[in-house]
């Protein structure tokens, strides 16, 4: 086996169509903090951070296909899914998200994988998940 190894995944890049707007619901919403702005010639980015320790780069591109809208079935993204621990902390979660007035899935159970999850989307129409790690027998 070779030395080429990771630790884990470092941020997330998101594209967004409102950059201001992405941030204020990131973290009002899910709880992310502003680290700093990162801007260039070709694009605007807000670097967040969760309590957890997940980095998202919310990213305006300066290009004009940049405002079409997110389609998970192009390549790329089909979605990213945030780790909760227990079911209890994902019916807290449904309680936040529906108080938030953010439309779900509500909890549901996979019958062929048995994972449980709530899926939702962002501002963007990015789907977003919160998966119950703990349901998931550590997959």
């Amino acid at each position: 086996m070779s030395g080429a190894t990771f630790s884990g995944i470092h941020h997330v890049g998101l594209n967004v169509n409102d950059l201001e707007g992405s941030a204020k619901w990131y973290a009002e919403v899910l709880d992310f903090a502003p680290l700093f702005p990162w801007d260039t010639d070709s694009f605007d980015r807000r670097l967040v951070r969760h309590p957890s320790g997940v980095i998202l780069g919310l990213t305006k591109h300066k290009h004009p296909d940049a405002d079409e809208e997110f389609n998970e079935r192009r390549p790329g993204l089909d979605h990213l899914s945030f780790a909760v621990a227990t079911l209890a902390e994902l019916e807290d979660w449904l309680v936040r998200l529906t108080d938030a007035g953010v439309e779900h899935s509500g909890i549901q159970v996979s019958p062929k994988t048995g994972f449980t999850v709530i899926a939702f989307r962002d501002p963007n129409n990015i789907q977003l998940e919160l998966f119950v790690v703990q349901a998931a027998g550590g997959r």
